[in-house]
Order: C-alpha cells, then structure tokens, then sequence
C-alpha cells in the first residue's frame, strides 16, 4: 500500500471564526497533515494562534465589510467554495456541518468528508431553525425567506454530498442521517478530546454545569427549569442569542459566567459536581472533555451522547427533554457514588492522539483504493 505522507493534502473547513468542536477537529488535522494548506469561506487570525504559520486561504467574504459574519451569507457560501481552487491536491480533506463539502475536485483528486452533521438548518433541524432562526431583527425575514429558498439550498446540498468520494461520520447518529438525507455510507469516527487539557481534582464543588454556545437547540431552558424547582446551584457558561432570555428566566441559584478562557473552562469542568446536556447533539465532544476531568455527565438519552456515555458509570440519561425528567435523573444523581479515575480512563481511547492515528490509517486506505480505481 501506497502511503499518503508525501501527497499534496488541502483541509477545507466551513468557517474558522471561534473555537468549537469542529475547529478542533480541523486543528488535529492540521497537526496530522502539518504541511497541508488550509482553505476555509472566513477566517479570524486572532482566535488560531496555532495556525499563524501556516497558508490558510479563504474565499471573497473575508475581504467583504461584514463578511466574517458567515451566518449572514448561506446563499452565497456555495458559490464561495466552489471558486476555491483545489486542483493541484492529491487529497482534499473538508471537515463539514454545511458547505465545506461542496468543493470541486478533480476526478484524480480523493475528496474524504469528515462530517459533523447534515447540515441542519436544511434538514433535521429545519423547523426548529425556522420557529427560532436566532438573528435578531431580521428574524421575520428569515421566517419569510427560508422556506422560499430552502427547496433550492437542499438540492445544492445533495449535489455537494454527490462530489464527495469518502464519508467519515462523527458518530453513528451522523452515520444515519448521511444515508437518509445523502444515501452515502460513511464509516464512523468519533471527535477527538484534548485529553492532556484536563486533570481529575480532589476538589469537587456543590455547582452542577452547563457548557456551550447558548443557543435554542441547546435547550440550557430545559436544565433552568430543572434548577429552578430543585434550587440546586447551577453555573452556565457561554454565550448566545438565547442568553439574555435564560437570564430572564433563571432564579439566583444559577449563574451565568458568559464567555470563558480554556483555563477557565478547565478548573470549572474539574471542580463540577457534574455536566448537565440537555441537547440533542450528533456527537458531542463537551461530555468528552467533562469524563476527561473525571466528572460525571447527565445528558439526555438521544445522540451522540449514547455513543460516550455508559449509564451509571460515567453518567446519568434523563429519557424526556423536560426540565422534571432531569430533575428526576439530578435526584438520582445525587444519591450516586462516581469514580473520577474510572470516568476519565473511559475517555482515553477518544484522545487527540488516537484520532489522528485512526484517521490517517482511514485516508492512507482510501487513498489507496482510489488510486486503484483510477487505474481500471
């Protein structure tokens, strides 16, 4: 077998503006490939300091006013991607939750798609994205224009999943809903954890947490309804459209922190009774980094969670997204014994480093087996 070490690799993701899960994941991948160019629609410096040597080329939104805004511009992203020019690459890598994977390669070029999430303002988020579209004053003419335009962003999403040859999903949920929404198979490999980041404290607080962008699908309105009726102490971190509304609904019990450094999120993640996830999500990597610093997590029994968390032994699931299901799993939770030692042991075979190994020995056979094809 060919090894893929000395081809010509580009990394293409959606956007590269703030730090999330699917930034980590493109930043592992940068550590993998460290001589691969970086190709992504908007890109602030500022927040990838890991990134400041190396050839990131963006598309004509980085040099529009408010460009850097990509939530503004889906009509246009599609075409900002297909104007990248991937032509001299022997592999193209995209890492995607929305248009990353509509780059055109040529037919000689392997196109492998990591993939967060069909994207799912157009498919199985659309109704919730319509009823809460998070944009401000120009919610009513998202709610007017959406459902106008979205017939036509699905068929170009479909057509972008066409142009991809190999799928990796993020989780076996992902896996599903690339075969109903794209008909693609896809072979599942979990998000990494920077493992190293976190510690297990011998000091645990009486505060449960919350961790993440605060916005509608991420139900933190669920987990205040819970600690409201408990009275339990209740830290949320992060920031969002639906802050300011939690806040509105919060009783003193619950905290809002707002935005937090990775030293921040780290010693409070470590001294967390435990992580409350209240969402739905395609795999999830808060969990990770919460059983990273030996704490448990309660999570609503749907998703990528199921595929990280063992109930009763790293965590709790609560069946019902309502605020009286958690507090019925927080009550039990609190007559629980957890061992920190053998929460974080669990998350080791998700750390950076097997990732990156998993993956490379994904796209060595891959690349493998299209160069065969191209042969006949």
């Amino acid at each position: 077998m060919q090894d893929i070490k000395d081809k010509k690799v580009a990394i293409v993701a959606d956007w590269l503006t703030s730090r999330g899960g699917a930034e980590r994941v493109v930043l592992a991948m940068t550590e993998l490939f460290p001589n691969a160019d970086i190709f992504t629609s908007v890109y602030k410096p500022e927040a990838f300091p890991e990134l400041k040597d190396r050839n990131v080329k963006t598309s004509f939104l980085q040099k529009w006013p408010l460009g850097k805004k990509h939530q503004l511009w889906p009509t246009l992203r599609p075409l900002a991607f297909e104007m990248l020019d991937l032509d001299n690459y022997d592999i193209v890598i995209s890492s995607a939750s929305a248009e990353a994977k509509g780059v055109i390669t040529k037919p000689e070029t392997l196109h492998i798609c990591y993939c967060h999430t069909p994207t799912r303002y157009y498919w199985s988020e659309y109704h919730n994205y319509l009823k809460h579209p998070e944009f401000g004053f120009l919610n009513p003419i998202v709610k007017f224009v959406m459902p106008r335009l979205i017939h036509r962003a699905r068929l170009w999403d479909k057509l972008a999943a066409d142009r991809v040859d190999y799928f990796i999903a993020n989780s076996q949920n992902t896996k599903k809903r690339i075969k109903k929404y794209y008909e693609r198979d896809a072979k599942v490999l979990l998000p990494p954890v920077e493992a190293e980041r976190f510690s297990v404290s011998e000091e645990i607080g009486d505060y449960y947490l919350i961790l993440g962008r605060q916005t509608s699908y991420k139900r933190t309105d669920v987990a205040i309804d819970a600690f409201n009726k408990l009275g339990l102490p209740l830290k949320v971190i992060g920031v969002g459209p639906t802050l300011e509304k939690s806040k509105s609904i919060a009783k003193e019990n619950i905290n809002f922190l707002g935005k937090a450094s990775d030293t921040e999120v780290t010693k409070h993640l470590a001294n967390a009774k435990a992580l409350i996830f209240p969402q739905e999500e395609d795999a999830g990597i808060v969990p990770m980094e919460a059983m990273a610093s030996g704490r448990p997590v309660i999570a609503y029994g749907k998703g990528g969670a199921l595929e990280t968390v063992i109930d009763k032994e790293t965590g709790l699931f609560f069946r019902e997204q309502t605020g009286d299901s958690l507090a019925l799993a927080i009550q039990e939770f609190e007559k629980m014994t957890w061992d920190s030692k053998k929460i974080k042991d669990h998350v080791d075979q998700f750390s950076t480093t097997n990732f990156k190994r998993n993956l490379y020995d994904i796209i060595n056979d891959a690349y493998a087996k299209h160069e065969d094809s191209n042969k006949i």
